[in-house]
C-alpha cells in the first residue's frame, strides 16, 4: 500500500495542470465560456434552449421539442386530460406532431414491444442484483444486444427498429432490476409485474412499481409530465454529447446507450435529484420553524459554507448551466406537482420547499457576491415528487433514464443521417519535450 500510495503521489503531481494556462491558451474548461455559456460543438433539429435574447439580455428560459415551446405542449395536453409520453416521443423521433391514428398506431407499437426476451428477467435481471439499478441496467442492456441478430446493423430502419424497444423495454428494465436487488439484498418479498398493453408508460411505471398494481390518475399524470420534461434538453448534456461522440464511431444502439446511461449516473448529471431530495430532508431536520424564513436562510448559508449537509458548499437543485431567470421545466412541473401534494396533503413540506426555492438564489448570490440571476431547476422538485409518488431513491436517476433514452436514440438517429466525420476534438500538450534517459542513468 505505501508503494501504491508512493506512485499515486507521482500520478497526481504528473497529472495536474494549472488553471491559468487554460486562459493562456484559450480553452474553454468544460467547453463553456466565461458566462457559463456552451461552446458550439454541432447543429441540431430536435431541441433548443434559449435563456438570453438576440441583444444578449437574460430572459426567462424556453425549452422547445422540434420547435414548439414545450409549455404549449403540456397545457395541450393538461386541456385534454390525456397521457402524453408516447405523443411527445413520436413528435421527438420523427420530428412532427402526430395525427389521431398516427398517434394510435404508435401507442400500438410500443405497447406490444414492452416484452423482454423469454427468461430474460429470470436468467439476466434476478443473477447478479446490484443496488446500483443504473449499472444492472446497463449490464442488461448489452446483454439485450446478445438476442438481436442485427445488433451491428446500423441502418436507420435497424436504428429505429432498436429504439423503439429500447424505449419500450427501458422502464422494465429498470423496475425489475430494482426489484431484484430489493428481495436478494435487502429481503424483501419479489413481485414481477408484467406490462398491461392498455396502459400508458406512467401508468406501467407505477402498476409495476407496486405491490398492489394500484395508483390515482393525478400519479400517473405527474409522472407522465416528469417524464416528458426529462425527456430532451439539447445535444450538449453529457449524456447526449455522448451520445453523439460514440454514434459517430459507427458502434453499435447498445454500446452508445450503455455509454449514455454511464454518463447520466454521475452525481452531476442525473443523480442531482437525489442530491436535491437529501438536501431538503436534511434541512427539515435542522430547522425549528418551516415558516421561519431567518431559519432558512441561516441554515442554506451553513451549507453554502460547508458547516451543513453533505459540506460540499453546493445547494443542490438551484441554479443551472444554461437558464439564468428561469427554468421552464420547474415552472411547468411546480403546478402539476401542487395537485399532487394537495391530494397527498403535504402542503406543509411544499410550502417549505417553495421557501427555499425562493430564498436560496438570493442566499447564494450574496455569498459568491455575483449579480448572475439564479433560479430553480427541475432537479429541485422532480426528487421530492418522487418521493411522494414512493419511488425509492435508487430508482430516481433511473427514471430520469427511462425518460431520457428517447432523447439520446433521436440525437442518435440525427447523428447516423449526418455523419460524415468521427467526432474529434483537439487537446493541447502542456508539457516540453524532454531527452529520454536509459534505465541504466535514471
Amino acid at each position: 500500500m505505501n508503494l501504491l500510495n508512493k506512485h499515486q503521489e507521482k500520478m497526481i503531481k504528473n497529472s495536474q495542470i494549472p488553471s491559468e494556462f487554460y486562459k493562456e491558451y484559450n480553452v474553454k474548461k468544460g467547453l463553456r465560456d466565461l458566462e457559463g455559456k456552451g461552446v458550439l460543438a454541432g447543429l441540431t433539429n430536435i431541441s433548443a434552449i434559449h435563456s438570453f435574447d438576440e441583444d444578449g439580455k437574460q430572459i426567462p428560459g424556453i425549452l422547445e421539442y422540434r420547435a414548439y415551446n414545450i409549455k404549449d405542449i403540456v397545457d395541450d395536453l393538461r386541456r385534454e386530460g390525456r397521457f402524453g409520453f408516447e405523443e411527445v416521443t413520436y413528435l421527438l423521433l420523427f420530428g412532427e406532431l402526430p395525427t389521431a391514428d398516427d398517434l394510435k398506431e404508435f401507442q400500438d407499437i410500443l405497447a406490444h414491444k414492452r416484452i423482454l426476451p423469454e427468461f430474460f428477467v429470470r436468467e439476466t435481471i434476478l443473477t447478479n442484483p446490484s443496488s446500483d439499478v443504473m449499472n444492472s441496467m446497463s449490464r442488461c442492456l448489452l446483454a439485450l444486444a446478445s438476442y438481436d441478430d442485427k445488433a451491428e446493423d446500423i441502418s436507420i430502419e435497424n436504428v429505429l427498429e432498436q429504439s423503439l424497444n429500447l424505449i419500450a423495454n427501458f422502464p422494465l428494465l429498470a423496475i425489475y432490476t430494482f426489484q431484484a436487488y430489493s428481495h436478494y439484498r435487502k429481503e424483501e418479498s419479489l413481485y414481477i409485474h408484467y406490462p398491461d398493453l392498455t396502459l400508458s408508460t406512467a401508468e406501467n411505471i407505477l402498476r409495476m412499481l407496486r405491490p398492489d398494481c394500484q395508483y390515482t390518475d393525478t400519479e400517473a399524470k405527474v409522472l407522465d409530465i416528469a417524464l416528458i420534461l426529462h425527456m430532451e434538453h439539447g445535444g450538449g448534456n453529457n449524456s447526449t454529447f455522448t451520445t453523439h461522440v460514440v454514434t459517430s464511431s459507427g458502434t453499435d444502439t447498445y454500446a452508445t446507450i450503455a455509454a449514455a446511461l454511464s454518463s447520466l449516473k454521475g452525481p452531476k448529471h442525473g443523480g442531482a435529484n437525489i442530491k436535491a431530495a437529501k438536501m431538503l430532508e436534511n434541512i427539515k431536520q435542522n430547522i425549528s420553524n418551516y415558516h421561519d424564513e431567518a431559519e432558512i436562510e441561516d441554515y442554506l448559508y451553513k451549507i453554502l459554507n460547508k458547516e451543513a449537509f453533505d459540506q460540499q458548499g453546493l445547494i443542490y437543485g438551484i441554479g443551472h448551466a444554461i437558464y439564468t431567470i428561469s427554468d421552464p421545466r420547474f415552472e411547468v412541473f411546480k403546478s402539476y406537482v401542487a395537485s399532487l401534494v394537495k391530494e397527498k396533503g403535504m402542503e406543509e413540506e411544499f410550502e417549505l420547499y417553495e421557501r427555499v426555492a425562493r430564498l436560496a438564489p438570493k442566499v447564494i448570490s450574496d455569498h459568491r457576491k455575483t449579480y448572475k440571476t439564479i433560479s430553480p431547476n427541475i432537479d429541485f422538485y422532480s426528487g421530492f415528487v418522487y418521493k411522494i409518488l414512493g419511488i425509492p431513491q435508487e430508482l430516481f436517476t433511473p427514471l430520469f433514464a427511462i425518460a431520457r433514452v428517447v432523447g439520446w436514440l433521436t440525437h442518435r438517429i440525427e447523428e447516423l443521417i449526418n455523419m460524415n466525420k468521427i467526432i474529434r476534438p483537439a487537446y493541447e500538450s502542456v508539457l516540453e519535450s524532454k531527452n529520454y534517459v536509459k534505465l541504466e542513468d535514471r
